[in-house]
C-alpha cells in the first residue's frame, strides 16, 4: 500500500491519472473521493477486461466504457464537462489491462 493514498500499486495507476486530469483541466476533487474512485475504476476495469481477448472485442470495450461512464457520473467526476477527461480515462484503462496481461 502507498502510505499517502491508501491504494495498492494497481489502483495507484488510476489514482495518478485521475489526479493528473484534475490538475491538467484545472478542477478540484476531494482527495478521499479520489482514492475511493480509483479503487472502483480498477474494479470495473478488472471485471470488464477479464477475458484474454477483450482488447479485440468491441462489445467488451463498449461495456467497459459504459461501466466507467456510469461510475464517473456516480462520483461526479469530473465536476466539469470535458470529453477529453473521459477519453484519457478510457485510454488509461485499456493501456493498463494490456500492459498487465503482457507482463504476466
Amino acid at each position: 500500500m502507498y502510505e499517502s493514498t491508501t491504494v495498492d500499486f494497481e489502483e495507484k495507476a488510476f489514482y495518478d491519472i485521475l489526479k493528473a486530469l484534475a490538475k491538467k483541466y484545472d478542477f478540484k476533487y476531494p482527495e478521499d473521493k479520489l482514492v475511493e474512485l480509483s479503487k472502483e475504476v480498477k474494479s470495473v476495469v478488472d471485471d470488464k477486461a477479464k477475458y484474454t481477448d477483450w482488447s479485440q472485442r468491441d462489445d467488451i470495450k463498449a461495456e467497459l466504457k459504459v461501466g466507467l461512464i456510469i461510475l464517473l457520473a456516480k462520483f461526479g467526476y469530473p465536476p466539469v464537462d470535458r470529453d477529453e477527461v473521459y477519453k484519457e480515462i478510457f485510454e488509461q484503462a485499456e493501456n493498463f489491462k494490456e500492459y498487465s496481461q503482457s507482463s504476466k
